[in-house]
């Protein structure tokens, strides 16, 4: 028998920290992370930030429903996931004991070597959606673990060679997944997710590319419903059935990532950064910040309380 698990809530996840468990100051460093996790697939989630890298995934526990590029699929055996940059991934958990090892790369990493990226364009894995899920029998599972295993040794130490030896690995776990080439089917996506991924689609494509020359387009949440051709009662009452918060709270919360992000990451001033998230007057941006945050912008990009910072949980009011 199923253990019954609660799935009236998909939680946001707002940080890719929660992902690849680094701190946010390492974020720029790194092009590849290679870990496995039981964590991640223990909750229900939707994971609506911009994500500018790519995740190879491999499901070796646990059962549960994943939305991903508007397809829905149940996952009940061991699968590969391969999730192209900026995706936005939902998934219900079903099961006790979920685990899956992760691969992960920002695009410099494939511009750094040309024969793992020719690969990448000859089995179009994270372009085709059709190709994005495979499923794997038991020894088809084993010999894909051995290369996630070293990819996870090789990321540990320090050699010369270190990232050559991890793209050669990427390279033939591409290849042992396409041998398998078992695609997993999607199933016909609800009326309901279908509009919450519209949602989060809009939320991301609005927020990803914004700059002090190009600032945020629409920012309220009737703003957001106009554009999806929905009420905006209708889109607060389906997000908050089924993520627990509502329209205004995911805007203001990816706004508040991206206000993070931009501190830590550019160098331009906060003027420059308050108008690019739609405040007119830095002191309003300061006061927003703050009252999510606890802290204000100026202090965050310091450095300073950072610890203290990262303890704070997200804000779910209303």
């Amino acid at each position: 028998m199923k253990p019954a698990i609660n799935n009236n809530f998909i939680h946001g996840k707002h940080d890719v920290c929660d992902i690849i468990l680094t701190e946010r100051r390492d974020w720029a460093s790194w092009t590849f992370k290679s870990f496995y996790s039981d964590r991640w697939l223990s909750d229900n989630f939707i994971s609506p930030v911009r994500q500018d890298f790519y995740q190879m995934m491999l499901i070796t526990s646990g059962t549960g429903t994943l939305i991903m590029g508007g397809n829905t699929y149940q996952i009940e055996h061991p699968v590969m996931l391969f999730v192209p940059p900026n995706e936005i991934i939902s998934w219900i958990n079903i099961s006790m004991n979920p685990g899956a090892h992760y691969a992960l790369f920002k695009k410099a990493f494939v511009i750094r070597y040309p024969q793992f990226k020719a690969m990448l364009d000859k089995f179009d894995l994270f372009q085709n959606k059709r190709k994005s899920v495979i499923c794997l029998n038991d020894s088809e599972v084993n010999s894909i673990c051995q290369y996630f295993e070293k990819m996870e040794l090789e990321e540990r130490l320090s050699n010369a060679y270190r990232e050559d030896t991890i793209q050669a690995l990427l390279q033939l776990l591409i290849v042992e997944s396409i041998k398998a080439a078992h695609f997993l089917e999607p199933d016909e996506i609800s009326y309901e997710s279908s509009h919450i991924y519209q949602f989060f689609e809009l939320l991301e494509r609005e927020t990803s590319k914004i700059s002090y020359t190009n600032p945020i387009r629409i920012r309220t949440a009737k703003e957001f419903a106009n554009n999806l051709n929905m009420h905006p009662n209708y889109l607060n009452v389906l997000l908050k059935k089924k993520t627990g918060q509502n329209v205004s709270v995911h805007i203001r919360n990816r706004l508040l990532e991206e206000a993070k992000t931009l501190l830590l990451h550019t160098n331009w001033n906060l003027q420059d950064i308050a108008y690019s998230i739609g405040f007119s007057e830095q002191s309003n941006f300061n006061l927003f910040f703050k009252k999510n945050t606890g802290i204000t912008p100026a202090v965050f990009r310091k450095g300073l309380n950072y610890k203290l910072l990262e303890q704070i949980p997200p804000d779910k009011g209303n």
